[in-house]
């Protein structure tokens, strides 16, 4: 199986332009193809992990990635599947949120001489001159093809600004722009950039002529990947910092049953055919097709150690278990008790748990709480110091755990 084919059965691939160049570029290792990430914050997310593993398997092949920081683009903030404007950042906020993307992409992608590079807008959309760029750019944009776009419709209407209406053109100079100094051939992007797409695509041809060798290919990034980083808390960060290696198993290892061979084959770099046979597993089984994608992307994450942890305290929970000893820990302050105690909604609050007391209250009256696998009843319910000198098993639903323990 070619390297284009795997990543069509693997269910990476939803539209292309020019397959036949794109499959002799990939399979052949030589693409330079770049894929966009917004600094928005300090830590990518699972909705990443599609474009992560996507870089990992054409570097493996011998093509060559360019992670574009959207620093510049940054200023201006992506409509796409938006119903609100995004806020700004500040320079350093964008150059601290690129570092700390860059240490979490290089497990996945190799960066150096004739490796990977990572490059930010920034450094040529902040120096175009607004003149310059509407007689260069400007005439090769249609006004009416660009309202059509897909990633204006939810922006349309409650009002886009001019200032998002520009992101397009923005995000297709990018692409000109990395054509004409990388010699970048391709580039990946979700559904919903697919109009972004097309218009770097076009404004290389028309500009340079239709020699110009440019490609686009999208990805189920939207659909698929932005929703698997979504949770009832928030997002499910790559940075253990955020999200704990347990916790980043547990996700994993409790998508739905109808999920667990697409993430594998997404988003996993097991065999194929390995993927395959699972596809006629039922019941139990597929609990042990979740352990594996589970144990699998937290090995890719954090480490074969840190897998193998989360795993051995995931069967000693789920088993009736009393090693707790992998559990996602917090330590509780002497001083945030009262009178050697502490009530149950502070409690959740200072363990990550809830995000505010009203939340707190709401999951323990709805009985989705329990203490040391007691159901707390109450939201007066407390727990003493003593009890938290060894240590306190908080479950939250059916699939969160965390233990407190006294500083």
């Amino acid at each position: 199986m070619t390297v284009y084919d795997e990543l069509v059965a693997r269910g990476l691939i939803a539209q292309v332009t020019d397959e036949k160049e794109i499959r002799e570029l990939v399979n052949n290792g030589k693409a330079t193809f770049y894929i966009g990430f917004d600094p928005t914050a300090d830590s990518l997310h699972v909705g990443h992990f599609m474009a992560l593993s996507l870089m990992k398997r054409l570097q493996m092949a011998g093509n060559k990635p360019i992670v574009l920081i959207g620093g510049g683009t940054g200023y201006i903030g992506d409509p796409s599947g938006r119903t609100d404007l995004r806020s700004m950042m500040t320079p350093e906020t964008i150059e601290h949120n690129s570092e700390c993307f860059k240490k979490q992409m290089e497990k996945f992608i190799e960066f150096g001489e004739d490796k990977a590079i990572m490059v930010n807008n920034a450094d040529w959309l902040l120096e175009l001159n607004y003149i310059e760029l509407l007689r260069e750019v400007g005439p090769h944009f249609s006004v009416n093809n660009m309202l059509r776009a897909e990633c204006y419709k939810q922006r349309m209407e409650k009002g886009l600004s001019f200032l998002e209406f520009n992101y397009m053109i923005m995000q297709s100079y990018d692409f000109y722009y990395l054509f004409q100094n990388y010699d970048c051939n391709m580039q990946f992007g979700g559904d919903d950039q697919w109009s972004n797409m097309l218009g770097g695509t076009e404004l290389i041809r028309r500009k340079l002529g239709k020699d110009a060798y440019a490609m686009t290919i999208t990805l189920l990034m939207n659909s698929e990947g932005q929703k698997m980083g979504k949770t009832a808390k928030g997002a499910v960060w790559l940075d253990a910092n955020k999200t704990p290696p347990f916790e980043f198993f547990q996700y994993w290892r409790n998508v739905a049953d109808a999920d667990v061979l697409k993430c594998l084959r997404m988003l996993t770099f097991l065999p194929l055919e390995q993927i395959e046979a699972m596809d006629k597993w039922e019941g139990s089984q597929l609990n042990e097709a979740k352990e594996i994608l589970a144990y699998e992307l937290t090995k890719l994450v954090h480490g074969e150690e840190e897998a193998q942890k989360a795993l051995t305290a995931s069967h000693a929970l789920f088993a009736g278990g009393s090693d707790d000893s992998n559990m996602p820990t917090t330590e509780i302050p002497a001083e945030s008790l009262s009178e050697g105690v502490i009530d149950i909604v502070d409690l959740m609050i200072a363990c990550g748990l809830a995000p505010s007391r009203r939340e707190a209250r709401r999951l323990i009256q709805q009985g989705g709480v329990l203490v040391n696998d007691e159901k707390v009843l109450s939201t007066e319910f407390t727990v003493t110091s003593e009890q938290l000198k060894s240590g306190v098993k908080i479950r939250k639903g059916k699939k969160t755990y965390h233990k407190a323990v006294l500083k």
